[in-house]
């Protein structure tokens, strides 16, 4: 029940539909109820001997009320269907549209263990089967059980003991509907879940085709695949076998009331106790009470795909996000300060593995703090947790004397901005991903900002310059030009704290010098936090904290540090040497 209330949460917003379309088949019902009582009527003034003209006065009056009710029926089955769909598909874009609202609420700690394939195919696959339910299952159980009760009044009315001896094989139908839930339910959970892994190694895969190529992996992808589709396959098979099976049980043991009603109605009408007319119009609504039978054990089996659909979406969406706004969280003013602190701040992205302890730091407003280390020191880490992307467990960071924990997450996010290494494009043109930056600049706006990242040059030379189409995830640009781009976007925005994270790395040197002028550009009068691994960037910065050990080991100007004979002297040291060598092998 939990999980179908997902489901009909929905389907509220669209409950005159949903009555609609049940007023337009309880319509069609009595249509169908009415149908064989006039053939009953037809054979019985054939016995009754009326004369010529009056028998086909009554044919001709029979089958002009036959014609008008089948051009009702046709008018009433296109209006079910189209308000069936309307809040069938109603629901599923609903119940897309919260998914992925909730999505994006997630912290990023939940997505580091999911695959985005997987996402996807909950999101697009799984809540595709609510549309099954809404426009399909619950109307046509609802006029199916409404069937069932007009016609057995009708066939009680008829002949009460016939209609007991009909009602001989419903245990069996209500036996294979409880074992139907019970097999048929958890194989098509299976079957969503392999199409869910099937879509998430897919995904990988195109993403990382040039990886593949690179390294010559073609075939043993493709056999990679080829697995996953017949795991899929297999799955959907044994569903599908399932099903069949309990449908061709409730098929057979639907058919027994025919072969009963033959035998015990055929002695009453050859003892006279039963009227030719009514018998054949018992035989017409037995199959009428009988197909609603079958109806909903297709019904049955609509629910327990949609249910299986509905248990994966329920799944996501019972994952809370980690980070959340507290109930009395502020809202920033339009420009803050930007002076920082972490008091005794620690942070694990698991219990037991600690990633920074203790960090205490002063970043003033207005200054240039270099985060450098070795690699896996949690450099990354601690920047992460100024733009709130992860909470501290113990300790506490500050923005203007505010902990973080109690400013609204938005207001905080709109106070800072983000050059990264792997830089993200979206697909669309230049123009759309830099106003990603701020969507509401105008185009002069947007050109400065092109221009103060020395990115304005190589896009007036791309073939559509500004409305260049660039690929996903910029696949058309180099390194250099993305990089520019991605700070263009920053310069856009005008966030006063700006968090550089690896941004001058894996260029040529003429790029680096570039993107270098670009920062140089965008840092002024910002807080700004940069991590870099080439120390030869960071001598100006205000101060330079060294991270080692999940601590931080020391800080000062290079100045200060250089004259310590520590950590950060020492990482100088090699990486002068190493430079010194590579220039001479070039």
């Amino acid at each position: 029940m939990k999980t179908m209330s997902y489901v009909l949460g929905y389907a509220k917003k669209y409950t005159r539909p949903m009555l609609a379309t049940v007023a337009s088949m309880v319509l069609l019902v009595g249509i169908s109820l009415a149908t064989p009582a006039v053939v009953r009527e037809l054979i019985a003034n054939l016995r009754s001997g009326l004369s010529e003209g009056a028998g086909i006065a009554s044919v001709t009056r029979l089958a002009l009320l036959l014609l008008g009710l089948y051009i009702v029926r046709a008018g009433l089955r296109l209006a079910a269907s189209y308000l069936a769909h309307i809040a069938g598909w109603g629901v599923v874009a609903d119940a897309r549209t919260a998914i992925y609202r909730h999505l994006q609420r997630l912290s990023l700690g939940f997505y580091s263990d999911q695959q985005t394939g997987e996402l996807m195919s909950r999101m697009v696959n799984d809540s595709d089967m609510f549309e099954r339910l809404i426009s399909h299952a619950i109307p046509d159980t609802l006029v199916n059980i409404l069937t069932l009760i007009g016609v057995s009044v009708v066939l009680v009315r008829m002949n009460a003991t016939l209609m007991l001896l009909a009602l001989i094989p419903v245990p069996l139908i209500v036996f294979a509907m409880r074992g139907y839930a019970k097999y048929v339910r958890p194989a098509f959970v299976a079957r969503q879940k392999m199409l869910g892994d099937l879509n998430a190694t897919l995904a990988d895969n195109l993403s990382g085709i040039r990886e593949i190529k690179a390294f010559t992996h073609e075939e043993h992808e493709s056999a990679r695949i080829a697995t996953h589709i017949s795991n899929y396959r297999d799955s959907l098979l044994n569903a599908l076998r399932l099903m069949a099976t309990f449908n061709s049980f409730t098929e057979f043991t639907s058919s027994l009331g025919t072969i009963v009603i033959i035998y015990f109605g055929g002695r009453l009408a050859f003892q006279g106790a039963l009227q030719i007319e009514d018998l054949v119009a018992f035989f017409m609504y037995l199959e009428m009470f009988y197909t609603p039978v079958r109806a909903l054990t297709g019904a049955w089996e609509q629910i327990q795909e949609a249910l299986a659909g509905a248990t994966r979406v329920g799944e996501l969406l019972n994952e809370p996000p980690e980070v959340v706004d507290s109930r009395d969280a502020l809202t920033l003013p339009d420009k803050v300060d930007g002076h920082i602190t972490f008091e005794d701040a620690s942070f694990a992205y698991e219990r037991g593995e600690t990633v920074l302890q203790n960090i205490t730091l002063d970043i003033p407003a207005g200054s240039v703090t270099a985060l450098v280390g070795p690699t896996g020191v949690g450099k990354t880490t601690l920047a992460s947790l100024i733009a709130r992307f992860y909470d501290v467990q113990d300790g506490a960071v500050r923005l203007d004397g505010h902990d973080l924990r109690d400013i609204k997450l938005q207001s905080l996010r709109q106070q800072v901005s983000i050059v990264l290494q792997d830089v993200f494009l979206f697909h669309g043109t230049v123009r759309e991903n830099i106003l990603f930056g701020r969507t509401n600049a105008t185009e002069e706006e947007m050109i400065q900002a092109a221009r103060v990242a020395n990115a304005e040059e190589f896009i007036l030379k791309l073939p559509q310059g500004y409305d260049t189409l660039i690929g996903e995830r910029g696949v058309k640009l180099s390194g250099g030009q993305k990089q520019r781009l991605s700070i263009a976007r920053a310069v856009l925005k005008d966030a006063p704290i700006l968090i550089l994270d690896e941004a001058t790395s894996s260029v040529d040197t003429e790029t680096e010098v570039l993107i270098q002028q670009a920062l140089e550009r965008l840092i002024k009068g910002r807080t700004t936090i940069i991590i870099a691994h080439r120390l030869s960037t960071i001598r100006n910065a205000d101060n330079i904290v060294v991270l080692e050990g999940k601590h931080i080991a020391e800080q000062g100007t290079h100045t200060e540090l250089m004259a310590r004979e520590g950590i950060y002297r020492h990482l100088n040291e090699v990486q002068n040497r190493i430079e010194v060598k590579q220039g001479l092998m070039a």
